[in-house]
């Protein structure tokens, strides 16, 4: 198991997500490359990095909730820009249902997280 912040579940499933969503905006209209292309991939690697952000900062358990929160919302905006791609016609209906599960699923993973900082941060 690797050490440190790459071996939580969460930041794994966050950093494939985020390669997922590189990957299919890779066919996006060339126009679309300054806004839902640019914000989608942008907003999605934000999950992932304010994560190693917040672990870094875990032991001041305050600093790790706010990088943890920044996370959860940076996956909203994600969802956002997903729902747009669709009704854009630049994914599929499928497309979209799975990448909104597993946005979901990062949520819930984050909010449990933020709701226990204790089990990250060693604080009570």
């Amino acid at each position: 198991m690797e050490p440190g912040f790459k071996s939580l579940f969460v930041y794994k499933l966050s950093y494939d997500f985020a390669m997922e969503i590189f990957n299919i905006s890779k066919t996006f209209l060339k126009e679309e490359k300054y806004s839902i292309t640019d914000q989608i991939r942008r907003s999605s690697r934000s999950v992932c990095a304010n994560i190693e952000e917040g672990y870094r900062k875990r032991i001041y358990p305050k600093l790790f909730i706010k990088k943890l929160t920044d996370s959860d919302g940076e996956c909203s905006e994600t969802s956002i820009w997903l729902d747009f791609s669709k009704d854009c016609n630049y994914i599929s209906i499928e497309q979209h249902k799975k990448l909104i599960r597993t946005c979901d699923r990062i949520g819930k993973l984050l909010g449990y997280m933020i709701k226990n900082p204790q089990k990250n941060t060693g604080k009570k």
